[in-house]
């Protein structure tokens, strides 16, 4: 379990294409202390849970597989794409972000950066499949990012677009500031919304 909280923008390193043998190898170097990692831990990558096979000084590896990549931005990664990084839950550790997975849902749209105040207002189209879960005040993991939704509109095609304030800091320190209208992200809805559609048999 992680989140939502990044503690490191890291980058691609190398990547292995997969063989019949074995998935896509990704190495990422990273500036954490990655003595911290132990081999088979869970690390969320933009998001998505990987399990670390392997890491040296300031870089582990991670293995994806086709259906990881297909469902993820991660089939678009190259060497040097920026990587929001945040390691798996310890007991005692401050939850400072909403309750999150690592099991990505979707891939939204980014449709529009616009710097307000000190801040950017950002506005992200969701699939029709999932613009249910999105609800106003609510949380939404976006890149593994925990973000809260401002306002939410339902658009004819059953698509949803929603809005969100990103601090200076966020800005800077993840993914977002590199993303640019048109690009795709992972997103990952609010298990808690996920269980009240379920249980009002809107699932």
């Amino acid at each position: 379990m992680f989140t939502g909280i990044v503690i490191d923008r890291a980058r691609v390193r190398a990547l292995v294409p997969a063989t019949r043998a074995s998935d896509t190898r990704i190495e990422i170097e990273t500036s954490l202390d990655t003595s911290r990692f132990a081999i088979g831990a869970s690390i969320a990558c933009s998001g998505c849970c990987l399990t670390a096979i392997q890491k040296g000084a300031g870089w582990f590896a991670v293995e994806a597989s086709a259906e990881t990549l297909s469902k993820t931005t991660l089939g678009g990664w190259q060497v040097g794409t920026a990587v929001n990084i945040e390691p798996s839950l310890r007991v005692g550790d401050e939850l400072g972000g909403h309750i999150v997975s690592g099991h990505v849902d979707c891939t939204a749209i980014l449709v529009s950066a616009t710097p307000e105040q000190g801040s950017h207002r950002l506005v992200f189209e969701a699939p029709a499949a999932f613009a249910r879960y999105l609800a106003p005040k609510g949380s939404v993991a976006i890149d593994g990012i925990s973000l809260t939704v401002n306002e939410v509109e339902d658009r004819p095609d059953g698509t949803a677009r929603f809005g969100i304030n990103v601090i200076p800091h966020t800005w800077t320190a993840t993914t977002l500031g590199q993303t640019a209208p048109g690009g795709r992200v992972n997103m990952e809805v609010d298990a808690l919304a996920r269980y009240v559609a379920r249980i009002l048999g809107r699932n």
